[in-house]
């Protein structure tokens, strides 16, 4: 597995998740059901754990949804993060049911006694806490006209809240500084990244819809993961929230930073395509969805799905299996070496076939 060369940061521990200290760069999301209905946001995280999270954090907008920790935490497998905002007395309640991790907001949370508070008992319980800045809660970002300033803003903000834990000995710290705004994120990242070395927790905040949403995040969190800045991401979007995970798998597996299991390479298609590539790969794609155990793979399984023969033939080879398109068939590449032809009504079935073929070898690896 290749590694950008990153920035290194202190290692946390999230019940057994760890994160910063050169860990692969972990999966997050967030559940977007009622809290206050345990029953179906547990349904809905068993979902993001099929899916590959690896943290989950929940909304507790008031009392009755953190009386509710205890009971979604004895139902999961993966650490429960409770998001937290205006009243800290619902973080101290959502500690006392046994939160794995707490996300505040300094634009939010008030004043600095209660903070303090919440670090008292974080550190007795334990638990790690993130800073998480967000431009959309910290009015004064938009009094300045320029990204650079309002970056400024949000890593001043996020830098006076850790010194109040620091204050009192509190490391177990995570920091985001999330804006709706590409270029004001990443600076505001860069700049905090060079005053501390706590973990870095991903995202671009209201990125938008399914479509959108994708581009936006992973333009602002490409950019960022190449510089090296990132322990931990979250893919914001509007949408059911195992799209997020699954769009944060393939990005990162985009970076060579994560393994999700398998890699295809397809080409655009063009008039020298004579077999219907586009319903063959979405069918392939909708197939791979619904296999179980990828993303334990040793490492990713890459298949190449190509519609003619300019570049078909070298990416094929270049695969650990491929099809080269021709009129109606197609070449078939296995480790390089032509093994036979495919009729194209057969390309998804050879394909999954073959697919379940080496994720049994690589398991073995």
């Amino acid at each position: 597995m290749k590694f950008f060369k990153r920035i290194q940061t202190r290692k946390i521990n999230i019940d057994g998740v760890t994160i910063g200290g050169g860990s692969p760069i972990v999966v997050q999301s967030m559940t977007n059901t009622n809290s206050r209905d345990w029953k179906a946001t547990v349904k809905q995280i068993k979902q993001l754990q099929e899916a590959g999270c690896e943290i989950v954090r929940v909304s507790l907008p008031d009392m009755e949804a953190a009386y509710n920790v205890s009971k979604i935490k004895k139902n999961i497998k993966i650490p429960l993060v409770a998001d937290i905002h205006f009243d800290y007395r619902i973080a101290l309640e959502a500690i006392k049911q046994g939160i794995d991790k707490l996300r505040i907001n300094p634009g939010n949370i008030g004043s600095k006694d209660r903070v303090e508070a919440l670090v008292k008992e974080a550190k007795k319980a334990h638990i790690p806490i993130r800073i998480g800045v967000n431009a959309g809660s910290l009015k004064k970002v938009y009094n300045f006209s320029d990204n650079f300033s309002r970056a400024k803003a949000l890593a001043n903000a996020a830098m006076e809240h850790v010194k109040i834990l620091e204050k009192h000995s509190f490391q177990d710290v995570v920091v985001s500084l999330k804006a709706s705004n590409i270029d004001t994120t990443v600076q505001a990242y860069k700049i905090f990244a060079s005053k501390r070395n706590y973990p870095l927790h991903l995202g671009i905040t209201e990125a938008g819809s399914i479509f959108s949403g994708t581009v936006k995040s992973s333009a602002g969190l490409g950019i960022m993961l190449y510089y090296g800045i990132g322990d931990t991401i979250r893919v914001s979007l509007t949408a059911d929230p195992v799209e997020e995970v699954k769009t944060a798998y393939s990005l990162l597996q985009s970076m060579e930073l994560r393994n999700s299991g398998i890699e295809i390479v397809s080409c655009p298609t063009c008039a020298r395509c004579e077999v219907d590539l586009i319903k063959i790969v979405s069918e392939v794609e909708k197939k791979i969805s619904t296999m179980k155990g990828l993303k334990k793979l040793s490492k990713p399984i890459k298949v190449a799905l190509m519609g003619c023969v300019v570049n078909g033939p070298g990416e094929a080879k270049d695969a650990d299996f491929g099809i080269a398109g021709g009129k109606h068939t197609g070449i078939l590449f296995k480790d390089g070496k032509v093994i036979g032809k495919v009729s194209s009504d057969k390309w998804v079935e050879k394909v999954i076939s073959m697919i379940k073929q080496y994720s049994v070898i690589a398991r073995k690896l």
